[in-house]
Order: C-alpha cells, then structure tokens, then sequence
C-alpha cells in the first residue's frame, strides 16, 4: 500500500565555510532529522562518501570542481552512477545513515515519514544527481561573502598543516610498517586567497545553474541576513522542512547566533586590500 506520509528529503547546499553548519545544526534542533555518523562538519558520513565517490567519476574533487561537468554531460556514465546510488541507499548500507532502528523501520531512504535531509557542501556539485533520484527534494542554499570565505579556507588549510606535520614526526617511525595515508593539508589550492575566492565562484555558479528550475523548492539564503535577522528566517526555513517549530523553540535555538560573524574580513585591513583587487567576482554575487 502506498505511503502517503512519504517526505522528500531538503538538500542543503552552499560553499564551504558559508554556513551550512550552522544552519543545519539549527534545523536540527528543531526536529529535522540529518542522520547519524556525521563526521566534525556535520556532514553524514553515509552521503559525504557517495559525494567523493560521483566527485571521482570525472576526477574531480571539492577544491577542483569544474572536471565534474564531464560526468554530468556523459549520460552513460550518468545514468550508471545514479543507479548505483539509487541502489546504494535501499541497502543495509543506509544504516549507516539512519541508523539501524530507523533502518529497521524504513529499511532504506525511499520510504522515509519523518521530515530528513543532509548538508554537504558537495551536494552543489552533485545536485543533479539528488533531484534526478528525489524529484520532489527541497533545496537550501546558503551562501556567504567570498572574502570571508577564502579567508576562512585559507585558516583551516593552515590549522591541518600544522596539525599534519606533528602527526607525520610523531608517526615517522612506523611509515615503513604502516604507509602514510591521507595528504598534509586540507587544500594545497586554498592556501592562496585568490584561489579560495574563485572556488567561492565556482560553487556559486553550480549553485545558481542547478537550481533555476525548481521554483519553489528552493530558498536562497544569504548568510549575511541569516545573521541579522535569525529567528525570522530561521522560522521561514522550519515551515519549509515541514517543522512543527513553535516561536518559543526558534528564539531558543538562534539565541548564540553571533551578528558580528557578518563581513569579518572588514576587521583586517589585509583582506580589505585583497576584496578592492577582485570586485568582479564579488560583484557577480552582488557583493562588494
């Protein structure tokens, strides 16, 4: 018998280091469900995994983006990959989002009653992909001042060097048992602001591209107004993820959300300098 009570999951999109964090983190208390096994940026391990795997099918990744075309132009491939996700999230496999007494009950992501979605920055490669396999998705997208966000790139490339390089003296030793995994730094590219402000660009585009043609299902916020006005938009986003939110729980949940987080790259002097020199790629977003 057909589930009449069957919810589309929302989608959240957005560059990192734009918000989805925080705005996912805020859905959450107020009862959306954004799975289990989320890794420290709150990005479900289950959907983090099927991103970097539809990212590697054109050898792309989220820093190099733009190789991602070949897979959505390539419908054989396309058609293939879809597939295989499509199959991937009716297996036991979806427990790993669910976890395993919501796997029990609904046994895979297609037959879902209780209001859920996920936030992955790579979902703004991979939209095409979600909305191909959940017709009726909604779609968040957060978007912030790119200065700040190649700022903010430019800090976390650093903090994993840094981290990176204690660990690999640390372990030196145990290499020749054991060979080292991973790379020594979050983004060679985003290291260098010009590069982290492009790749702000880049997502943007996608962002804009995908969504065009879904009207409604969509809400577009910038992360700027999020700041300023939190409950009133925070309210308008638990309506639209079908949250039964009272205004008691909004005000609770945006009570430490900090205004001063807004244009950061004002306070230094450095990254104002850096904004003057690309006010075409700011201006195409409608900042300055």
């Amino acid at each position: 018998m057909l589930n009449n009570n069957i919810k589309s999951p929302v989608i959240m999109i957005g560059m990192h280091r734009s918000g989805t964090t925080m705005l996912i983190r805020l859905l959450e208390e107020l009862g959306l469900f954004v799975g289990k096994g989320k890794e420290h940026n709150y990005e479900p391990l289950f959907f983090l995994k099927l991103n970097n795997w539809l990212l590697s099918q054109s050898g792309a990744s989220w820093d190099h983006p733009m190789a991602n075309s070949y897979l959505l132009e390539n419908k054989d491939v396309y058609d293939l990959a879809k597939d295989y996700i499509g199959y991937f999230m009716e297996t036991p496999r979806a427990a790993g989002y669910l976890g395993w007494l919501n796997y029990l009950k609904y046994h895979g992501l297609s037959h879902i009653d209780m209001p859920w979605g996920w936030k992955d920055p790579r979902n703004t490669l991979t939209l095409p992909v979600w909305l191909d396999l959940f017709p009726t998705a909604r779609v968040i997208h957060i978007y912030r001042h790119g200065v700040d966000v190649a700022n903010s790139l430019k800090v976390r490339s650093k903090e994993s060097l840094i981290a990176s390089r204690g660990n690999y003296f640390k372990n030196k030793k145990w290499y020749w048992l054991r060979p080292k995994k991973g790379v020594f730094m979050d983004s060679l590219s985003c290291i260098n602001l010009k590069q982290g402000v492009l790749l702000w660009r880049d997502y943007l585009r996608f962002a804009r591209g995908y969504v065009k043609d879904i009207g409604e299902r969509i809400v577009d916020i910038k992360y700027e107004d999020f700041l300023e006005q939190p409950f009133d938009i925070l309210k308008k986003l638990a309506l639209f993820c079908n949250l039964d939110a009272t205004d008691k729980q909004v005000q609770q949940a945006v009570k430490h959300v900090r205004k001063d987080r807004a244009y950061a790259y004002r306070n230094d002097p450095e990254l104002m300098a850096f904004a003057e020199n690309v006010p075409e790629v700011l201006n195409e977003f409608g900042y300055k």
